[in-house]
């Protein structure tokens, strides 16, 4: 007996060019012999009718081989947010801007299903960010991250007032406009722009990014995996809000502690042409490898 083969298919039904390729995605898939599962308002937004409607709420990714994300980063961290709970791997097709969590561009897309279709990519896990938010010692929300957990203050004339710790032990306190822990995944991304390092992927390890601090001591910090990050929001001070990966939000009141340390379960990447990390990073942001006199001649 066959097992039927499945592929949960993610777009962003916000751009026109998204239509054609998704149908053309689901042709060849179900040419092959594949199910192919939308979430359901998806489907009725692209006008795809032959394929199975599902729902963001069941478990849309279980017992699928993959989850194709059609989309930019934006997208791809929505669709980890399907896959992760399943451990299913994510490839994702960039139709976004930068689009570093995406694996190929859009010409490549026939060649990306062919590669499904065999089954000739592997799969790496990449370390995700377990986040809870505490008051007198009780937990009252938690929440995970791939790319980053920001404490942020919630109004633009008030600084928000952090104590930062390390594995329970006091390492400085300031004032700021936040403070940013992402993952290595992440490091390209909010807190790059935060003024933090780039780290390799394959890098086990935490990043903690102060954001507009007003302190002597408030330089980007990459920690061991292994450790815990919490932020304190100082009991007199302000309010914040707790981001998480740009998509969710939970409110911060004064005197409670954010912790964050590894995530208790990855997300699973595909890789259909895995190149060094170097060569993305030219890539995407265009670096001048030639060197400054070349690029002017």
């Amino acid at each position: 007996m066959t097992t039927l083969r499945s592929v949960l298919l993610v777009t962003h039904t916000g751009r026109t060019d998204v239509v054609d390729r998704a149908r053309q995605v689901e042709a060849r898939l179900v040419q092959a012999g594949f199910e192919v599962r939308m979430l359901a308002d998806e489907a009725r937004d692209l006008g795809v009718t032959d394929v199975r409607t599902v729902s963001p709420d069941g478990d849309p990714a279980f017992g699928v081989e993959v989850v194709l994300v059609l989309g930019g980063d934006g997208t791809f961290l929505r669709a980890a947010e399907l896959a992760r709970p399943c451990q299913a791997p994510l490839i994702g097709v960039n139709l976004g801007r930068v689009g570093f969590l995406a694996e190929t561009e859009p010409e490549a897309l026939p060649d990306t299903v062919e590669h499904i279709v065999a089954r000739t990519y592997t799969v790496e896990e990449r370390l995700t960010l377990d986040v809870q938010v505490c008051v007198d010692g009780e937990v009252i929300a938690r929440d995970w991250a791939l790319n980053e957990a920001s404490i942020e203050k919630t109004r633009r004339e008030r600084m928000l007032e952090v104590r930062l710790e390390i594995d329970a032990r006091p390492l400085t306190s300031f004032g700021c406009d936040g403070v940013v822990c992402a993952s290595p995944t992440g490091s390209t991304a909010y807190a790059f722009s935060s003024g933090g390092p780039v780290v390799w992927p394959e890098v086990q390890a935490l990043l903690v990014v102060p954001t507009s601090a007003h302190a002597l001591f408030a330089r980007p910090l990459v920690i061991s995996p292994d450790s815990t990050v919490a932020i304190t929001i100082d009991d007199v001070a302000h309010p914040g809000v707790l981001g998480c990966d740009g998509r969710r939000t939970t409110p911060v009141p004064p005197g409670a502690r954010v912790e964050v340390r590894q995530g208790a379960e990855p997300v699973r990447i595909a890789r259909i042409h895995p190149q060094p990390f170097t060569e993305r990073l030219v890539a995407k942001f265009g670096l001048p490898v030639d060197g400054f006199r070349a690029s002017r001649r």
